[in-house]
């Protein structure tokens, strides 16, 4: 087993050596037709170290960016080579490439940001928050009760753009002498004033269930994901259905690591291609896609593990069921939200059908999940998230003038 398991890592590096000498050939072809941003125009950068598979934790800003720009000129600084093809592609607002440090001092020097967003935790962030003269802010990719949300990390940073009430007593419970007042700033969840896309199925009386579970994780206390011990039950179930309509969107993760996770993954991928063959009408989905919205927004019932699609469903105040995850590692805090969860057990899935069908129909069910809306996201109304980012952005541009005047430096 031990030949084996080298073999594969083996393989698997020599394929990703391969793919990041395809994508450097490529960006090194089209760069020079590339306009960079224009010395000292940018005034907030996001800055994102991943590679294209973690790409999912910055295209969800894509919108909220976009409109900010439009006060505020924005730009994605990228230091993967795929990651940084796949923005050309994508991205509403400018990307600059910057694999080398000296790339970053060169557009640090040039642009003089006043704000950099960080969307994750990559321990890359060091190389770009060594500059000062600026706000490094985290924003994260998403709202959840996950340790990743409690992370002593958060102190690295200038401030943290947090969602609301909930994340503020989960820091405050969390970390040691940190000042919430003083480096948080509550946004709410701008991303839902921006769902996108258009579902790919008709308006028609079958009930939706999006099924939308995280990947396997990277070690047993994020163990969180639900595709190898509950997906392929509640598929199944759901499929054989002739009232329901599934919406499978796993995460973009699922199955890098766990080689059963991912066949399991596979399995579902081909039931909902054998359950379309059989019954064209049913228009089951499996979604890849890069947009977010259309599946939140559409699905009568969501079914989802403990990540971030929790809470942004959350938002949406629709029926909601979580998946127990089966490691008895897994740590799940569930002094918020997750104590008063839908929960749905492996042994429970089997009966997938009959749950959705209660929380669909269930008042009560949906008069609590308004009272986790508002202690989560605050203000929910449409365009109400959006201010309170912008009107964000405003006082840290203020503070940014009020401290360089008193250096000396503005």
């Amino acid at each position: 087993m031990p030949i084996i398991s080298d073999a594969r890592t083996a393989l698997r590096l020599a394929d990703r050596l391969l793919k990041s000498r395809r994508s450097r050939r490529e960006l090194a072809r089209r760069l020079p037709s590339v306009a960079a941003p224009a010395p000292g125009t940018v005034e907030i950068a996001v800055y994102f170290a991943d590679g294209p598979v973690n790409m999912y934790q910055v295209r969800q800003w894509y919108a909220p960016l976009a409109e900010l720009a439009a006060t505020h000129p924005v730009a994605i600084i990228a230091r993967s080579p795929g990651t940084m093809l796949t923005l050309l592609e994508e991205s509403p607002v400018p990307v600059v490439y910057a694999r080398q440090v000296v790339d970053l001092e060169q557009f640090v020097e040039q642009q003089a940001p006043k704000i950099v967003f960080y969307v994750n935790q990559n321990a890359r962030n060091f190389q770009m928050m060594r500059y000062g003269r600026m706000w490094h802010v985290f924003v994260n990719h998403g709202e959840s009760d996950k340790m990743y949300m409690t992370t002593n990390q958060f102190k690295a940073y200038d401030y943290a753009l947090i969602a609301g009430d909930a994340a503020r007593g989960r820091l405050s419970d969390a970390l040691w002498d940190y000042d919430l007042d003083a480096r948080t700033i509550s946004i709410g969840r701008p991303q839902a004033d921006h769902f996108a896309g258009a579902a790919p199925y008709p308006a028609d009386d079958r009930t939706v269930v999006l099924y939308a579970p995280t990947w396997e994780g990277d070690r047993a206390a994020a163990a969180y994901g639900s595709i190898a011990s509950h997906g392929t039950t509640i598929a199944e179930r759901v499929l054989a259905s002739p009232t329901h309509r599934l919406v499978y969107r796993p995460h973009p993760r699922s199955g890098v690591r766990d080689a059963a996770y991912k066949a399991a993954h596979e399995r579902i991928v081909a039931a909902i291609a054998s359950a379309n063959a059989a019954d064209p009408g049913a228009h089951h989905v499996y979604d890849d896609g890069a947009e977010l919205g259309w599946q939140l927004a559409g699905a009568d019932v969501a079914i989802t593990d403990i990540s971030a699609m929790i809470y942004d469903r959350l938002a949406v105040g629709k029926p909601l069921i979580v998946t127990r995850p089966v490691s008895p590692e897994a740590d799940v805090d569930e002094r918020g939200y997750l104590s008063d969860a839908n929960w749905l057990t492996a042994s429970d899935a089997q009966d997938v059908v009959a749950r959705v069908d209660a929380a669909a129909n269930d008042a009560a069910e949906l008069a609590k999940l308004q009272h986790w809306v508002e202690r989560y996201f605050g203000d929910t109304t449409p365009g109400a998230a959006t201010k309170r980012l912008h009107d964000a952005v405003e006082r840290l541009l203020a503070r940014w003038q009020t401290v360089a005047a008193a250096r000396g430096e503005d």
